[in-house]
């Protein structure tokens, strides 16, 4: 279930501290006033924290209505001047209520509180305005995340179902060649067959899988291989048997031999030996160089290994090549259960 957008929230806090350290700011001259009575002190606390307060919640609420619209792109508009004016309008009311509750007769001259009042407005406004933008950042920020996540899901998803189609047809046409010809190996060609596909519908919907499933999928795909290459395809699989229960995604060793293939000359003359083995809890898969005539890598098969790589668990493949020789090294995952 998707989780909630986080609402734009003051502290109380934040707004009941904040109005009382101005409270007690606008009362600082009067301490240093001879004139003034303690009453005095009280009821210019009392005003300034009662305002204070009140302009806090009408922007809150007001101004504008943080948790269903953006707020205006200028800092000062329409609706500051409104809360200027709702201020004034307050600090009157303010004044008064103290001077009728008090039976006060001497207080500060009205434009005075009204002086401090649109300060203390303009203040509060301000905060407000960089604490919304500051929300709205990060409310853009995680939504292009959420969107980031979805794409590369939805991408990875694409990855995981790729198997070459051009790998079935060659393998019918192989196997229909063995019928024509009567080959006694035709029967296990299709068991083979059978088996590589089932292999494919149970791991396609899986993230990863264990070495060990892996490299039963890669002995079915071998088998299919030399049934079209005969000599002219050599798997060397030197990997340690201590190593099958770390975990790879579905089908990596499958399309990277499959691009060992469509880069390189496969024949009995000149024979294409792969070697798998671990380094350094690296996987390696190591061909000789034998190019085919023409041959133009584009570096997709690759990439595309990699971007899964990248989506599951942050790290990416190692291409090392000289003149001979060409390795890929995948890293090996210990530890981590599939889904």
């Amino acid at each position: 279930m998707e989780k909630e957008k986080k609402r734009f929230q003051v502290s109380r806090k934040v707004i009941w501290g904040s109005s009382i350290a101005l409270a007690i700011l606008a009362s600082i001259p009067k301490l240093f006033d001879h004139d003034s009575m303690l009453g005095d002190i009280i009821i210019n606390l009392s005003i300034t924290f009662l305002f204070s307060l009140f302009i806090w919640y009408y922007n809150i609420y007001s101004l504008p209505k943080f948790t269903s619209r953006r707020t205006a792109k200028s800092l000062i508009n329409g609706k500051l001047l409104l809360s200027v004016v709702m201020g004034i309008v307050m600090m009157v009311v303010l004044v008064i209520a103290h001077q009728e509750l008090f039976q006060v007769t001497k207080m500060d001259a009205p434009i005075m509180f009204e002086l401090r009042g649109v300060l203390i407005n303009l203040i509060v406004y301000m905060f407000l305005h960089l604490l919304f933008q500051n929300y709205q950042t990060q409310q853009i920020g995680l939504e292009l995340e959420k969107t980031k996540s979805g794409h590369l899901g939805a991408q990875y998803e694409l990855l995981k179902q790729q198997v070459n189609p051009h790998f079935l047809f060659n393998s019918l046409n192989t196997l229909k060649s063995m019928v024509d010809m009567q080959d006694p190996q035709s029967s296990d060609f299709i068991l083979k067959l059978s088996d590589f596909y089932r292999f494919t519908l149970e791991s396609r919907k899986l993230d990863l899988i264990p070495l060990r499933e892996e490299l039963q999928i890669l002995e079915a795909y071998t088998y299919l291989l030399k049934a079209r290459f005969e000599d002219g395809f050599v798997l060397v699989d030197d990997i340690d048997a201590r190593h099958y229960d770390s975990s790879i995604p579905p089908f990596t060793l499958q399309l990277l031999i499959e691009n060992c293939i469509k880069h390189n000359v496969v024949s009995l003359d000149r024979p294409l030996q792969i070697r798998l083995y671990v380094e350094n809890d690296f996987l390696v898969i190591e061909n000789p160089i034998q190019l085919k005539k023409g041959a133009l890598s584009t570096g997709v098969g690759l990439d595309n290994i990699n971007q899964r790589f990248m989506h599951l668990i942050h790290k990416e493949i190692v291409i090392d090549k000289d003149e001979t020789t060409f390795k890929v090294k995948i890293p090996l995952i210990y530890d981590h259960h599939s889904n």
